[in-house]
């Protein structure tokens, strides 16, 4: 039987944890109500505290009982993440937190499957919530006022939630259509490209496009690890730059490593490795005041990267492909590796190009199935989405 889990620290938020699950059992939906308390529950709850500690590696010794607040949260937190992924009767999970409650709770929401119902309600849902959501589909919900004790607006606040997540766990989202499912990587420089190479191949996959923001990269390499994901086109591998430069939509030092640890068919190429990105001007660090830069928007200034640091991004990345071991197709557009590297564009520049390409090829090191090839095209042309897809197409019926 699945049920809705219903989870809160119930020694400071007992009164709302009681309201919240009592709305949804009204709703005509099973709960489980689970305490991540660190003391005492005031409240009658379906799995204590003291379950929860027992799934820390280290025993409950090392989660309660601990006059350090801030090490009892980080102990329940790692308990409580190790108890959810030890449940199969989860059809969705809400949590009501402050600060210590959030972290406990979207630690375990986390390792829920994407699509699984998850709402937080929080206090801390209006802030940055990066740290909470990660690469997640978790929903947060601010709860306007803090949880200390019911009012008039938290009781609508947590019966809306109530009904949100009733209504979500009731119906869950219809299968998939039997078409496997590709990762593709597009940035709006290389919007043409990727979505040519889309239309290309929709009629025999589905076609998962992320935004390479730091996040979308994480979270297309989270589906590969996860097993969602039978290749990838990894067209705009841009978020390096971010990460070697101090940008801010940074991959992590693990990208690429989803590609070596599945070895599934992959198709890479330089899609936006002429740009870091920044916030506004005024927050550009003073070292790169000197440069040459592009106003994206008002919110978003980008930075073209020189033939120094291109050389080191296409080290970086070569250096990981040549850990693959599954069918690897790297692809060069000798003419441009965005809309702005182009000639007459703002970031043309085919000198750092050209030490870009070099780098690729020599630290890519190939063999029978990991091949760098050369194409005297644009990124966005449509002969290079064409090529791109061709290679796709032709590693994944190895």
């Amino acid at each position: 039987m699945k049920r809705i889990y219903v989870v809160a620290t119930a020694d400071t938020k007992g009164e709302e944890l009681a309201f919240l699950a009592d709305a949804i059992t009204a709703s005509g939906a099973a709960v489980v109500r689970v305490d991540i308390g660190t003391r005492a529950a005031t409240v009658r709850v379906d799995v204590a505290a003291s379950e929860v500690a027992d799934h820390h590696p280290a025993g409950r010794g090392t989660v309660l009982g601990i006059d350090d607040r801030g090490t009892a949260v980080a102990a329940m937190g790692a308990a409580f993440a190790r108890f959810v992924q030890s449940r199969s009767d989860i059809s969705g999970m809400i949590g009501i937190g402050g600060g210590g409650g959030t972290s406990i709770i979207t630690a375990g929401m986390r390792t829920l499957p994407l699509g699984l119902p998850k709402i937080m309600v929080s206090t801390l849902a209006s802030g940055d919530t990066a740290p909470y959501v990660d690469v997640s589909d978790i929903v947060m919900m601010p709860s306007v006022t803090d949880m200390a004790g019911l009012n008039r607006l938290s009781r609508v606040v947590l019966h809306n939630a109530a009904q949100a997540i009733s209504g979500m766990a009731a119906k869950p989202a219809p299968p998939p259509d039997g078409k496997p499912s590709i990762g593709l990587t597009m940035f709006g420089v290389t919007t043409p490209c990727v979505t040519a190479i889309a239309e290309q191949l929709r009629s025999t996959y589905d076609c998962m496009v992320f935004h390479a923001t730091g996040t979308g990269g994480r979270s297309m390499e989270k589906l590969a690890d996860s097993g969602l994901l039978s290749g990838v086109v990894d067209i705009t591998t841009t978020e390096v730059c971010d990460l070697l430069f101090g940008g801010v939509l940074p991959a992590t030092d693990d990208r690429f490593g989803a590609i070596a640890r599945t070895r599934l068919p992959y198709v890479g190429s330089v899609g936006a490795l002429d740009m870091v990105n920044f916030w506004a001007r005024p927050t550009v660090p003073e070292k790169y005041r000197g440069r040459l830069f592009h106003e994206h928007n008002p919110n978003v200034t980008l930075m073209r990267t020189t033939a120094q640091e291109n050389r080191a991004i296409g080290e970086w990345i070569g250096t990981r492909l040549s850990l693959c071991d599954g069918p690897v197709r790297f692809l060069i557009p000798e003419r441009g590796v965005s809309a702005l590297d182009i000639e007459g564009g703002a970031f043309f520049d085919p000198e750092a190009d050209a030490a870009l390409f070099e780098a690729i090829e020599r630290t890519i090191m190939p063999n029978s199935t990991r091949r760098v090839t050369r194409l005297p095209l644009h990124i966005n042309d449509p002969e290079f989405a064409k090529a791109a897809t061709a290679a796709f197409l032709d590693i994944a019926r190895l």
